[in-house]
């Protein structure tokens, strides 16, 4: 008898090129974050930071966690944990009076 020992891999994810944008996207991003402290946004300081974090938790998620390669229960579980948190946020700067 003869075993067919043939091995299957299979591709799940980006290359290691598509990881290297991925994280010099997230690294452009981070420094905006940052510069944020440096110059005066005004009224627009927090919408910009939260606009930043969500698409820098999206990114990584998505790529570096591969959500964007599994089944979708599970990337509408991570969304929901990220709504939920905003959710907290918002009514704890709230609060505070932070948006008077």
């Amino acid at each position: 008898m003869s075993a067919d020992t043939t091995t299957h891999t299979e591709e799940h994810g980006m290359s290691n090129a598509g990881y290297v944008r991925i994280a010099l996207i997230l690294a452009a991003i981070t420094a905006l974050e940052v510069s944020t402290y440096y110059v005066d946004f005004g009224r627009l300081f927090l919408p910009a930071l939260m606009i930043m974090m969500v698409v820098k938790f999206i990114m990584v998620v998505s790529y570096f966690m591969h959500l964007k390669f599994d089944n979708k229960m599970f990337t509408w579980i991570f969304y929901a944990g990220l709504i939920l948190a905003i959710g907290v946020y918002c009514v704890a700067l709230a609060t505070f009076h932070f948006f008077s």
